[in-house]
């Protein structure tokens, strides 16, 4: 590619990383943004996996410092979100390229829905489980939304928290660290797949990645809090550009 335009990248990546890190969300960014420079959809996807297990690692470590991690669910669901990730990104590539955009177009507008539902009203809970919960809601929860993940993958960490604090009543803040294990579990296996595919652009990842994680870390380190309503605002803004974008080269292209 254009080493322009790889710059431009990793620009928007910088800034998905940081809006991810602030407010959630950067996945509704980056990839649109591989998208409309032309990538194409598998060989985005694949390229989004590369990028996203380096930022979600660096989140995980943040989380497991300060111990907000139960590594009991933590273990137990790991094989799951791997099977699920790997089972959903090989769907995705049994569809061809024109196909894969149709549904990228698709999927994108909810998952947006879902990354922009406010989390602040939900009220804390138990972090207590049962047999039930451990047994049958996690295994379910990490295979579905690891299928999920694999298939397409904005969002996942806000299905993962909502599940986990709806089903199993844990702590938003413990269902976040958790969502970071399962996230970082589902994007390996996916990024793996793909990988034996042929389906990531590493001339595009490598530089994207970096961009990711500084972005993320410097998010991180502001800890912004009266500023995430301007950042969400700016989420959207970008969103819809890049999406409208997208929509306009969807139908001149296929």
């Amino acid at each position: 590619m254009d080493p322009v335009a790889i710059l431009l990248l990793a620009g928007m990546s910088f800034i998905a990383g940081f809006i991810d890190a602030v407010a959630g969300g950067g996945g509704l960014i980056l990839i649109p943004s591989l998208l409309v420079a032309g990538i194409p959809p598998q060989m985005a996807l694949g390229t989004n996996k590369f990028a996203a297990m380096f930022g979600t690692t660096t989140a995980l470590i943040n989380y497991a410092r300060d111990k907000k991690v139960i590594w009991k669910i933590a273990l137990f669901g790991l094989a799951f979100s791997i099977v699920g990730s790997v089972l959903g990104t090989r769907s995705i590539l049994y569809f061809d390229q024109a196909t894969t955009a149709k549904i990228i177009i698709y999927l994108l507008p909810l998952s947006a829905v879902i990354t922009f539902l406010p989390k602040t009203k939900f009220k804390t809970s138990s972090a207590e489980f049962s047999n039930l919960n451990m047994y049958l809601h996690v295994p379910l929860i990490c295979l579905v939304i690891g299928f999920y993940d694999g298939f397409f993958g904005p969002g996942t960490g806000t299905f993962l928290i909502f599940a986990f604090y709806l089903f199993l009543g844990l702590h938003l803040i413990n269902a976040s660290a958790i969502s970071k294990v399962f996230n970082l579990a589902s994007n390996v296996g996916s990024f793996l797949t793909f990988v034996l595919a042929g389906k990531v652009l590493y001339t595009v990842g490598i530089p994207v990645a970096i961009a990711n994680i500084a972005g993320g870390f410097i998010g991180s380190k502001l800890a912004i809090k009266n500023g995430q309503v301007f950042i969400r605002a700016f989420l959207v803004l970008v969103f819809v550009i890049l999406f409208v974008t997208l929509i306009v080269r969807y139908f001149m292209v296929f």
